[in-house]
Formats: structure tokens, sequence, C-alpha cells
């Protein structure tokens, strides 16, 4: 074999390596963004070698709650394109002008936008807000506390309507809630969250400060309308006006046809979340053993039972699960709703805070980590004796 040979073998395998290196790079750095995905899709298929597949199955799906959520995430990936959040929030904290008045401004917008964008995309939204507003202003030491009472005023903020959180959407469409009754169980708890984050924003020092200028950005009008439109159509949808078999189509090629590219930032790990978690919870619900364990734990306490379950397996999962043993919607709804807040893993709007403080501040995280439990076991115990007292 001569040396150019030997040459092109090596560089070969040298790029075959380098291939490989890449692979699992990128493997990696999936299942890391998506541990709750890998960790809900291990699950859903040994289910399945324990309840064989079968006719069944099909029933598992609430194609309903798939299709709401994916219109939803659509609609907010195409206006988030034309800035129409950016641009909206950053006049108003244009307004404030200390680290009190920005905090609260900061943490108001998340609360707003998860009753209507759901926590986790309002967090993604007014998340980048925060740290671009407290970098350019050399407020960075504020970042971990704002960043956590956004996340808090997220997942809380959302429970008061059914498509303000992913779960509270799921156990609207299961037991059909009328949505009357639905705002009726969560108003005290949502009620009293608004006080509890507005007091912790209230110890943020006021200090001075003054937003960078920047080039004034413009909202496409045409645009903003139309999609307004489409989300009002998604909300319709929510609502059980318009069938979802009736705005998927019409929303899926309106989409497609003014900016394609809101398809592809669709959060599908999130939907395929959903789906393995209606395969596990089915195929649990059928195993005799579990089904009288969960019965027997339900029955004696809803509420609690549904709390704990999100520490361990978020919040979503928990709702999804659990609502294959019990018929007391109201104390679930609670449950999953207060349970959002807590350990890091109770509800996946936290993780997306963790990663996303995680990008911009090094060195900190066990920092962030002991100020995030103060503050969220905080309030899940305020919440959780609150309501067990008022219930």
């Amino acid at each position: 074999m001569n040396s150019i040979s030997v040459t092109k073998q090596r560089d070969n395998h040298r790029i075959n390596f380098e291939n490989l290196l890449l692979v699992k790079s990128k493997i990696f750095d999936f299942i890391s963004k998506n541990t709750v995905l890998v960790i809900a899709a291990t699950l859903a298929l040994l289910s399945c070698f324990i309840v064989k597949p079968d006719e069944q199955y099909i029933g598992y799906f609430d194609f309903k709650t798939l299709t709401c959520l994916f219109c939803t995430l659509a609609v907010i990936c195409a206006l988030k394109n034309i800035h129409f959040f950016t641009i909206t929030a950053k006049k108003i904290v244009a307004l404030t002008g200390n680290t009190r008045t920005l905090s609260l401004a900061l943490v108001y917008i998340t609360f707003i936008g998860s009753m209507f964008l759901a926590n986790d995309m309002a967090l993604l939204t007014f998340l980048p807000l925060g740290y671009i507003s407290l970098s350019a202003t050399s407020k960075e030491k504020y970042m971990a506390p704002v960043f956590i009472i956004q996340n808090i005023a997220a997942n809380l903020g959302g429970m008061l309507t059914p498509f303000g959180n992913p779960q509270n959407l799921y156990i609207y469409t299961k037991f059909n809630i009328p949505t009357i009754e639905f705002m009726g169980i969560m108003i005290f708890p949502f009620i009293l969250s608004i006080i509890l984050f507005t007091v912790c924003c209230l110890f943020i020092p006021k200090e001075e400060l003054t937003l960078n200028n920047e080039e004034d950005e413009k909202i496409n009008t045409k645009k903003a309308t139309f999609y307004l439109v489409l989300f009002a159509m998604t909300i319709l949808m929510v609502f059980r006006v318009i069938p979802y078999y009736v705005c998927l189509p019409i929303i899926f090629a309106a989409i497609m046809i003014s900016d394609r590219k809101a398809l592809t930032k669709v959060d599908y790990p999130l939907l395929l979340t959903f789906v393995c978690f209606f395969l596990l919870a089915g195929n649990i619900s059928r195993i005799e053993i579990v089904n009288t364990f969960f019965s027997a734990l339900l029955e004696k306490n809803t509420l609690l039972t549904s709390i704990l379950s999100c520490q361990v397996i978020s919040n979503v999962p928990s709702a999804i699960l659990l609502s294959e043993f019990t018929t007391n919607y109201k104390e679930l709804l609670l449950g999953v709703n207060i349970g959002g807040v807590g350990t890091l893993i109770s509800s996946l709007a936290s993780l997306i805070t963790f990663r996303e403080y995680t990008s911009h501040v090094k060195g900190k995280t066990a920092q962030y980590v002991g100020l995030f439990s103060a503050f969220n076991f905080g309030f899940l115990i305020i919440l959780t004796v609150s309501v067990m007292i008022f219930l």
C-alpha cells in the first residue's frame, strides 16, 4: 500500500471520527435540552412491553388537546417572528425608571403573557427581554431574583385560563369543565399568587436606571392583525366554539402561506412529550396494581397527591397520569397548578428559566438553585395551606 493510500485512509478515519463526535454531541445536546421528553419516551416504550399494543391505544390520545397546543404554539411563533411581543414589552419597560418598577414590569408582562400565551411560551418570549433590560443597565445582580419571580408568575399566572397552562388545557378538555366553573375554581389561588409575587418584587431596591436607546422598531400592523385573528380563532377552539378539526387545517394553511418558518419553530418536543405521556398514562391505567395504588391515594387526598406528584414527575405528566384515576377534577386542577412551583422539575417552564439563566450567567448555578428553592417552596407552602383552609 503506497503512502497516498495510507494518507487517504487516515483522512477518512479522521473524518469518520469527527462525524461520530458531532453526532454524539448533537445527541447529548438534544437529551440535555429535552430531558423530560427522553424520560417520557423511555417510560412509554417500556410500558408497551407490559401492556401489548392493541385497538385501545388509539383511545389514549386527546387529539383536541394536541391540536389546541399545536395551533397556539404556531400562532405565537408567527407573532414572535414579527417581534410583536418584544416590541410591545419594550415600550412598556421604557416607561420604568428604576430597578423595582422594571422588575414589576417584567414580572407582570410575563404574568399577563402566561394567561394568553401559555407559561412556557411567555417565558421564552419575556426572559430574554429581562436579560437585555438588566444587562443594558448594568443591573445583572438582580437577574436571578427577577428570573425566578418571572418563572413563578408564568407558572401561576396561567392557572386562571384553560389555555394558560398545558395541564389546564388537558383537564379542561378531558372533564369538559364549564369555563365559568373552571375560572371559579382557580380564582382564589390566582389572586393570592398576584399578591405574593408583587410583594416579592417590592423587596427589590429602587435603583435608578437608564435603558440604552435602541433603534425604534415598528410592528408590521397587517401581519400582526392577521395573526391576532388566527389567535382569536385558536381561543374560540379552546372554548369549544369552533371544532378543532376545522381550525387545524385553516391555521396550518394560513401560517404555511404567510410564514412557514414559524412552523419550524414550534415546540415539537413539548407536543411529543404529551404524546408519550398519553401513551404512558393509558398503559399504566390498565395495570391493576398501579390502578389500585393511585386510586387509593387520590381517594384519600387528591389535592396533596397531585401536588406531591408534580414535585417528582412535573405538572403536565401528573395531570395526564392522575386524571386516569380520579373524577375529582377540582382538586386535581388546583393541585397540578399549585404544584407547578417547588422543585426545578415541577414544571417544564422552570427548566426553561434555569436553562436561560445558566446560558447567560456562568459559575452561579448553586446560588441560583438555592434562591429558586427558597422562593418556590415558600410559594408552595403558602398556597397549599391557604387552599386547604378555604377549599
